[in-house]
């Protein structure tokens, strides 16, 4: 079974084509179970990413059914098998792939998208230790210091466009994780959170009494944003929920809308509008390199951390070509010992319970000590030369080429 990685990224596609496979949680779930029809799939959509991890015998084929899914004829595609997958699905748990190196939401996404996979022992293995070294990065290292979100920086572009956040009066549309996030920064910086409006008015409720704002119907979008300096917006809608016409005319007053949602929440035609300045999740990327100065010796020693844990994923994914080979051999060998026993049964039977217990015992330690040697040797072999060992020990042993064989069988 191979590892397979489809997908594309805020470093390949501007937000405009990455919001054509954007998928929310429910969707990717839907798509990982419609991809895991002879495997095993997970989707991890975000707002700088949409990916596919699929586990299929027939990679090829599984490479060109996600290609499909993700519209491969009309979008830019990076396509990655094993071991790369491996280490790319590292680097973007441990923040390393992110628009902002180091963020912490990214985490987050990872889980969800495991646990809404439709995964088996690969995906499982995989997924695990991506969250494991996700935490261990930010353990061990700095990178998550200092702007380590989206929404943070989205804070610091607002300051430099109005220089003094105090007095100015902020609408959040949308009232999940990423509008809270970009609350909280931008109320450090000094604004006012004065409203908040979602499509669930009980979750406006929520974010808005968290900031002693208001919580507004999402109908009256319009006449609130004529109230507001800065507009933040991260809802999960497919298509754009602000247009031109609901923007009243600002006489004046700057208008600073930050558009976080992938696809995008706002027309592209408010950034025509005098007095607006319209930016969205690509445009924060010159502010996100201004707060990238001393995380590099952080990043490079968080790659190192990635680059030893996926060499275990490695051997780890290696060693299961082997398992069918090793339950084989130790079946063989268990065959013969008990035919061996049945054939002296006669020269036993003056043996007492425990004396029979003994040769039992006796017998199966001399097996296991024989074949201990030889399976490690399978083992080791797996992770670094292939599968060639293998071949070696059916010939030698006379086992049987097992095919359809159980990867997930355990050697004991």
């Amino acid at each position: 079974m191979s590892l397979v990685l489809v997908g594309t990224s805020h470093r390949l596609s501007p937000v405009e084509v990455r919001e054509r496979v954007a998928l929310d949680l429910a969707g990717a779930a839907e798509l990982a179970r419609r991809m895991a029809r002879s495997g095993e799939a997970v989707c991890l959509s975000t707002c700088n990413r949409t990916e596919l991890y699929l586990v299929d015998s027939e990679p090829e084929a599984a490479e060109e059914r996600a290609s499909q899914a993700l519209l491969g004829d009309e979008v830019e595609l990076y396509r990655m098998t094993d071991e790369a997958a491996a280490v790319h699905l590292f680097r973007v748990a441990a923040g390393l792939d992110s628009l902002v190196p180091g963020e912490g939401e990214i985490l987050g996404q990872v889980r969800d998208a495991y646990d809404a996979g439709a995964h088996g022992p690969v995906l499982d293995r995989l997924f695990r230790e991506a969250l494991r070294v996700g935490k261990k990065v930010r353990t061990e290292t700095a990178i998550n210091e200092s702007p380590a979100s989206v929404s943070s920086a989205a804070a610091a572009l607002a300051q430099q466009v109005f220089g003094d956040l105090k007095g100015c009066r902020v609408l959040l549309v949308g009232a999940g994780e990423v509008s809270e996030l970009a609350a909280r920064a931008l109320a450090a910086r000094g604004a006012t959170i004065g409203a908040v409006t979602s499509r669930t008015q009980a979750n406006a409720a929520r974010l808005a009494d968290a900031f002693d704002a208001h919580a507004v119907p999402f109908d009256r979008l319009g006449s609130e944003l004529d109230q507001a300096d800065v507009v933040v917006s991260s809802t999960s809608s497919s298509e754009p929920i602000m247009s031109r016409d609901q923007v009243p005319a600002r006489k004046g007053r700057p208008l600073f809308v930050i558009d976080l949602a992938v696809p995008r929440d706002v027309d592209p035609a408010v950034a025509r509008l005098e007095d607006c300045y319209l930016y969205d999740i690509d445009d924060l990327q010159a502010v996100v390199r201004e707060s990238l100065n001393g995380r590099w010796r952080e990043a490079e020693r968080a790659e190192g951390i990635v680059e030893r844990e996926a060499e275990r994923f490695r051997d780890w994914q290696a060693s299961l070509q082997v398992v069918p080979a090793i339950a084989s051999l130790r079946e063989r060998a268990e065959s013969i010992r008990s035919g061996e026993l049945a054939k002296a049964e006669s020269r036993l039977e003056g043996l007492s319970e425990s004396e029979r217990r003994t040769v039992e015992s006796l017998t199966t330690q001399i097996v296991n000590k024989l074949l201990h040697v030889p399976i490690v040797r399978l083992k080791q072999a797996a992770a670094t030369e292939g599968t060639g060992y293998v071949e070696v020990a059916r010939d030698l042993f006379d086992l049987p080429d097992d095919e359809n064989a159980d990867p997930r069988r355990k050697p004991r």
